[in-house]
């Protein structure tokens, strides 16, 4: 190959780097690469759907012999686009050449994709082996494996690569942060008050012989589960003045412990507003 020749394939390679760079790391860019996009995001659901179905005993040897098929195609399929993100990521300055390139798998969504692919093909591997099946029921029960499986899962995080909607909930937070640090400390105030008055009216109060405040953890554990309108009951205040106090929780702790949803529900719709503005603008 000539040296004119050589320079066109050098240019021509170059620009199809960047081409598969930006449709794999930018997924706004035209209606092929969202549908490439939204077609990962269905497949990761379909692997976390099954991930939880296989943890039903009933069905965890059924679904898990056949869908170790389906396993391994998505190992090759996330382990080929790992090494082509690898590979086109030299088109930018910072990721040039063999150090480049390395930099950029040390990049934190990198690092999870390589977990993910790794924690698969110890999976798969496992089960090609032999060694998980109902042969071997304390090795699919094992620690490590649980540990290895839950990298599985992050295949959630492949969806949103460049983190953009960890970022605009930490901008809000970070924009609206001294509304959120006066409610929730306020929020805390009541709660830890109220708490502690609540162990005091209760903790001489004996239900078929035990007590169920018998420590101001048991009442702190109480206020905690009011405020959050959980409610699970394991816990009643049984004197008058447990209940008043409870009830003050409710009206009071609850509005602080809710006005932090409200700052960032009008927090992300004010940052909307600021963006459609700038479109229009530009």
């Amino acid at each position: 190959m000539s040296s004119d020749g050589k320079l066109y394939f050098d240019m021509d390679m170059k620009i199809f780097q960047k081409k598969v760079y930006n449709f794999l790391e930018r997924p706004s860019r035209g209606w092929i690469c969202f549908a490439y996009h939204f077609m990962v995001f269905l497949i990761v659901l379909f692997c976390l759907v099954i991930g939880v179905i296989c943890t039903i005993g009933e069905y965890e040897e059924k679904i898990t012999q056949k869908f170790i098929y389906v396993e391994t195609f998505l190992l090759v399929f996330f382990a080929s686009e790992y090494i082509i993100r690898v590979w086109s990521a030299g088109c930018r300055a910072k990721f040039k050449g063999w150090i480049g390139r390395f930099h950029f798998m040390r990049t934190p969504i990198s690092l999870i994709d390589l977990f993910v692919v790794l924690a698969s093909s110890v999976v798969i591997g496992f089960h090609i082996s032999g060694r998980i099946g109902s042969a071997n029921p304390v090795m699919a029960a094992s620690p490590a494996l649980r540990i290895i499986r839950f990298f599985q899962i992050l295949r959630m995080l492949h969806v949103d690569r460049k983190a953009h909607s960890w970022k605009l909930l930490l901008n809000v937070a970070y924009l609206h942060r001294i509304e959120l640090i006066t409610t929730m400390y306020m929020g805390f105030i009541v709660l830890i008050v109220t708490s502690y008055l609540v162990y005091l009216a209760e903790r001489d109060y004996i239900i078929e012989g035990t007590r169920p405040f018998e420590s101001y953890a048991d009442a702190l554990w109480f206020g905690i589960v009011t405020v959050a309108t959980i409610g699970y009951g394991d816990r009643v205040p049984h004197t008058w003045p447990g209940r008043i106090v409870t009830a003050c929780l409710s009206m009071v702790g609850i509005a602080f412990f809710s006005l932090p949803a409200g700052i960032l529900g009008s927090g992300f719709a004010l940052h909307v507003q600021q963006k459609e503005k700038q479109k229009n603008v530009s």
